[in-house]
């Protein structure tokens, strides 16, 4: 199928990896539309009206989907993906962000609100749900090998299967 790709919007997001004492990450089983009935981090679209940026868009979605307060010192960004004509019908440009303390359970507001529902997931786990292909193959092998670091992707939707490039990797530092 044949399509223009500069009429294709482009959308800029964040999602957020919270987790918890015992390294269970903190997902959102999406009620909602992008990728409803799939697994995903919490996260969202920057308020670009108002010039959002990323750090302040990943603050105010964590306290919208899990009543947590938080910090500019508490997060700190370790990837940017692109995703160039996702499901053909739009670019994305990722922010990734990880929490740098544990979340308490207690912290958590609701586990239930109009989005869907969060669950904490051991991280061995987060590939057998039911998560976008791209995060099953790209996003999620990356957040769990930079941890602590920093990486920049790129996937091309617009080909079948689509494809992708690590433009940047950074390992975090090796504890002594």
């Amino acid at each position: 199928m044949s399509y223009d790709l500069s009429e294709v919007p482009y959308r800029i997001a964040v999602l957020c990896y919270l987790k918890d004492a015992s390294g269970r990450v903190l997902l959102l089983h999406r009620r909602k539309e992008p990728n409803a009935g799939l697994y995903s981090p919490i996260g969202g679209k920057l308020e670009v009206s108002t010039g959002e940026g990323p750090h302040a868009c990943a603050i105010r979605e964590i306290e919208e989907e899990a009543g947590i307060r938080l910090d500019a010192g508490d997060i700190r960004m370790f990837g940017i993906v692109s995703e160039a004509s996702y499901e053909r019908e739009t670019h994305w440009l990722i922010f990734l962000f990880e929490v740098t303390r544990p979340i308490e359970h207690d912290e958590i507001e609701h586990m239930t609100f109009d989005e869907g529902v969060l669950e904490w997931v051991e991280p061995d786990d987060v590939e057998s749900l039911n998560i976008p292909e791209t995060d099953r193959q790209v996003m999620w092998p990356n957040v769990r090998k930079h941890h602590g670091g920093f990486f920049v992707a790129h996937i091309d939707c617009a080909t079948e299967p689509f494809t992708w490039t690590l433009e940047q990797s950074i390992k975090a530092p090796v504890k002594a």
